[in-house]
């Protein structure tokens, strides 16, 4: 077994704890739960840390735990300071556990390092506005999951024990928009930094491929959702779907096409 293989299977043992927690606990935000929250998101950090020390790796497999990194990272400083945040742990870490699998699965695949000729600070800033966009737009994405199941929950009139860790549904919508006015800013920076690497590597401001014009997309879907509810009061299934929507967007622009050209492109060429 390969050190990379091992260090990636002890990252994603990292997160059960944390996965499992809200369904034993569902009700305590206690010293217990910092410490398993602590291990969750030490453990990619550490993974991350040890995969792209001195350089930056651009494989399907990193690129994922990168996501989960910077996502965890982001919850627990999230749920230090915002009320009712870490509730949406019982929905955001065994879907990370998922994601963890699948890059545990494709951790042998090569993954190459990252070449431009983009000024190293260029490059810095829209690497991290790229990741924390993510990481925001996901847990956007899944507070509205919250929403939606909350609101099922109220039709169906169901007593789901998942649905009771969950926030309510106004704390909810709450997170979710203030998340997404974060992702949009943030996701405004990373594709003003990225047209400024485009322009150093090529020459050219813009190239329109698949990345961009699904980073372009969920910049104007989220722009939509702000404004319908500053101006509307748009809310509740409508809004969550928005944000799902842009998650979506962003995922098939991120990690899916790393997804296409590291795994299905270079191993059917292989």
């Amino acid at each position: 077994m390969s050190g990379s293989l091992m260090l990636s299977i002890s990252a994603l043992v990292s997160l059960v704890p944390a996965a499992v927690l809200p369904l034993r606990w569902p009700d305590h935000r206690n010293g217990v739960f910092w410490i398993v929250l602590a291990i969750g998101v030490g453990g990619p950090l550490i993974f991350v840390y040890a995969l792209t020390s001195g350089v930056w790796r651009t494989g399907f497999a990193v690129t994922l735990w990168i996501i989960i990194a910077a996502t965890m990272t982001l919850f627990a400083v999230l749920a230090l300071t915002l009320r009712d945040c870490w509730r949406l742990g019982a929905l955001l870490v065994p879907y990370l556990l998922v994601l963890g699998l699948v890059a545990t699965i494709w951790s042998s695949d090569p993954a190459g390092a990252l070449v431009a000729a983009a000024p190293d600070a260029w490059l810095v800033v829209h690497i991290v506005a790229a990741v924390v966009t993510y990481a925001l737009v996901t847990l956007a994405a899944v507070a509205g999951l919250a929403v939606l199941l909350r609101e099922r929950a109220v039709r169906m009139k169901s007593r789901s024990e998942i649905v009771r860790i969950l926030p309510s549904i106004s704390d909810a919508e709450r997170l979710q928009l203030n998340l997404l006015q974060g992702g949009e800013a943030v996701l405004g920076l990373g594709l003003i930094t990225g047209m400024a690497t485009q322009f150093f590597t090529t020459g050219s401001v813009l190239v329109l491929d698949h990345k961009v014009l699904f980073s372009f997309a969920a910049f104007v879907v989220i722009a939509v959702l702000i404004v319908a509810h500053l101006r509307s009061g748009l809310a509740g299934r409508r809004v969550a779907r928005l944000a799902l929507l842009a998650y979506l967007l962003l995922t098939l622009g991120f990690p899916g096409v790393k997804f296409v050209t590291d795994v299905l492109v270079a191993g059917g060429g292989a």
